[in-house]
């Protein structure tokens, strides 16, 4: 393969993970809608893969994995805790989520954020061949695109943020909103999950840089495209794996033990602050209470994958968590039987499945979301047209499933009223309302996602 690349992708990680087994190392590729919907397009054309490996005392040469060569950029221990830790889900993270915890602003973060932004633009820069394409991914590198384009004027610079774009009073906050608006603006192309969040853009671009405009701008000589791509999942993998007969049985063992007969609510989330799973347990346990349901009618699961647990702030959520399953299963559980189930851990696609295809009831209430797949995973694999999803309206995927039953998180007695309302939903409704939803998602899907991006880069 040449060391030149027609095709560059820069995000946080690389698609592969190392594994050990039987005293030997070797990669793998990751799970995850991006990595998924790159690799068909990557393994046709000489492309590079711009990531970090996963830890910070080694940092292997770049390797061929599967028809595409992964470059791995190191980073050290300050990085992550400057860098990582700190500017990028410390000060962008919450912030970007409507600020749902205060943002810190620290001037000692900033620098890493913008040193480590040099040294993936400086590496794309290198890799990527003459007028080849570069697409940067999310809210870690938005310095990136600037920084390549003054390196190589000659490239075709994407970028698209995966997490929501916030609206002006919420930006304006931030010490480096114009240094970050400019980073952004040497792409041709940034794209956001929602026309919120592209209008949001263009508004704050219009007001702290040079760029003019409506809705795409023009900036320094150049037209930057600013639009709306909706990311989506591998609709027909999921489906897939709905039909196999060993997820189904799977989905059978898991039902007797959960009890046959009762009607089954789940969530499945990253263990974040922006989730609303305490919100939820909360709505689950007033249920109980109010004796609208039982512990013989109902039971709720929870998977709640790790997340960040260095962070004090997410040791805080997990413990606030499980004190709450733990209060309510000791106030309405009994022996051998509890109204919540709670894993704390990541599972398999064909587990995860597997729960999906027992769920009468999804409950997907972030308090905000760029997108949110697991909505969209539960849709594809409901193949007899059941099940009801009960989501937020400050998700970016509620602009899309519009059938879905929609909620504001913040309010318990509103969520608490629609979960009832959807564990007694009549078969009929839940059948009008999930074939509109799954022909919305089949129609869609991240390969979709991916062409009508580079589309727009092409052009």
């Amino acid at each position: 393969m040449s060391d030149k690349s027609e095709i560059v992708i820069v995000s946080n990680r690389l698609p592969v993970h190392r594994v050990d087994r039987e005293g030997r190392s070797g990669w793998e590729t990751s799970p995850g809608g991006l990595v998924s919907a790159m690799t068909p397009i990557l393994r046709d054309r000489p492309s590079t893969w711009i990531g970090w490996a996963g830890a910070t005392d080694w940092s292997p040469d770049p390797f061929i994995h599967e028809g595409i060569r992964n470059y791995p950029v190191p980073l050290t221990a300050d990085d992550i805790a400057n860098f990582y830790e700190g500017f990028s889900n410390s000060t962008l993270w919450p912030l970007y989520h409507d600020a749902i915890r205060t943002p810190s602003y620290h001037r000692h973060w900033w620098r890493p954020y913008q040193e480590v932004n040099e040294r993936f633009a400086a590496i794309a820069a290198e890799v990527a061949a003459p007028n080849g394409i570069v697409w940067i991914h999310d809210y870690h590198f938005q310095l990136v695109p600037a920084m390549l384009r003054v390196l190589r004027p000659d490239l075709r610079i994407g970028f698209f943020l995966h997490i929501p774009f916030p609206p002006q009073e919420l930006f304006a906050q931030m010490p480096w909103r114009r240094q970050v608006l400019e980073g952004l603006l040497g792409a041709d192309v940034v794209g956001f999950q929602t026309k919120m969040g592209a209008q949001n853009f263009s508004r704050l671009c219009r007001k702290y840089t040079d760029a003019i405009g409506a809705r795409d701008l023009d900036y320094q000589g150049r037209h930057v495209t600013v639009q709306a791509f909706p990311i989506s999942i591998d609709y027909a993998r999921y489906e897939s794996l709905a039909r196999d007969p060993a997820v189904r049985q799977r989905a059978e063992v898991l039902r007797a033990q959960l009890g046959e007969g009762r009607r089954i609510v789940l969530g499945v989330d990253r263990m974040d602050y922006t989730k609303g799973i305490d919100i939820r347990i909360k709505a689950y346990g007033e249920l109980l209470r109010s004796k609208r349901t039982t512990l013989r009618d109902t039971v709720f699961v929870q998977v709640a994958v790790p997340s960040r647990e260095r962070v004090d702030e997410y040791q805080t959520l997990r413990d606030d968590v499980e004190r709450l399953v733990g209060g309510i299963n000791g106030s309405y559980g009994e022996l051998g039987m509890t109204p919540i189930h709670y894993l704390h851990r990541s599972l398999p696609a064909e587990e995860l499945v597997g729960l999906y295809l027992l769920a009468d009831v999804m409950v997907v209430t972030p308090f905000r979301d760029g997108m949110n797949l697991v909505a969209k995973e539960y849709v594809a694999t409901r193949i007899e047209d059941d099940g009801v999803l009960l989501l937020s309206e400050f998700t970016g995927s509620a602009h899309e499933l519009k059938s879905a039953m929609l909620v504001n998180p913040h309010d318990v007695d509103g969520l608490t009223n629609r979960l009832y309302a959807a564990l007694t939903m009549s078969p009929t409704e839940q059948a009008r309302r999930m074939k509109r939803l799954r022909r919305t998602v089949k129609e869609n899907t991240v390969y979709d996602w991916a062409n009508s991006f580079f589309e727009a880069l092409a052009a």
